[in-house]
């Protein structure tokens, strides 16, 4: 007798159409920006772990582009219309762990002090828990300009701290005389902190506030 039994067919396994999905994401152009930066972070810190000028010069190129990829990845992600939930974790991610990574190496060097590294890497980790439970009860709370205001000059202080060097400096033919990039580098970062906390109050007075309603701005910065 033949068996007319219709063959068996062996179902996909549950979630396999959503990997599909993240590797699709993670071969688009802007996740693989944002993936880049992430991949430099050791040769950013191999660069400033044995300062020299020469060195320095190389981490703050490094840097700068990172920190350019930031901007232009974004404009892609919305250009293309790739924006996706694997480029919306791995883009903050990205830019904290490249922060986070040079000022924790800015310290050791004993560039930046300690108490000022605490502050701001203890607000982001804050802010970041912060953020995760208000989307775990459907609520964005997106950065105003606090938070962008801080993020340029953290980036803006870094490179001075990298370059860490006095230098003899002029712009437009007027003899700006010997400037330390280290000293204008520190007073910006603590500037930023001051933008850091009240970013950070403004979240939390935002969170507090939203009673539960689904926020809509939107928004990238941290």
């Amino acid at each position: 007798m033949l068996d007319t039994a219709p063959p068996i067919t062996r179902a996909a396994p549950r979630g396999a159409g959503r990997r599909r999905l993240v590797s699709m994401d993670v071969r688009s152009i802007p996740n693989l920006l944002t993936l880049g930066r992430i991949a430099v972070i050791p040769f950013f810190v191999w660069l400033v772990d044995h300062p020299t000028p020469a060195r320095g010069f190389w981490a703050c190129l490094l840097f700068a582009v990172a920190a350019m990829t930031d901007m232009f990845d974004g404009y892609l992600a919305r250009r293309l219309n790739a924006v996706s939930i694997l480029g919306k974790f791995l883009d903050p991610l990205a830019d904290k762990l490249i922060v986070m990574a040079a000022l924790v190496w800015l310290c050791a060097m004993g560039r930046i002090p300690a108490w000022a590294v605490v502050l701001l890497l203890g607000r982001e980790i804050a802010i970041t828990g912060l953020r995760s439970v208000a989307a775990s009860e459907g609520l964005v709370i997106s950065a105003g300009s606090g938070g962008k205001m801080k993020t340029a000059l953290q980036m803006i202080g870094i490179v001075g701290l990298v370059l860490g060097y006095p230098y003899h400096l002029s712009y437009l033919g007027i003899d700006l005389g010997v400037v330390d990039l280290a000293r204008v580098g520190r007073g910006l970062v603590y500037l930023s902190l001051v933008f850091s906390f009240a970013s950070a109050a403004e979240y939390v007075q935002l969170f507090t506030s939203s009673g539960g309603a689904p926020s809509h701005r939107d928004g990238r910065a941290a």
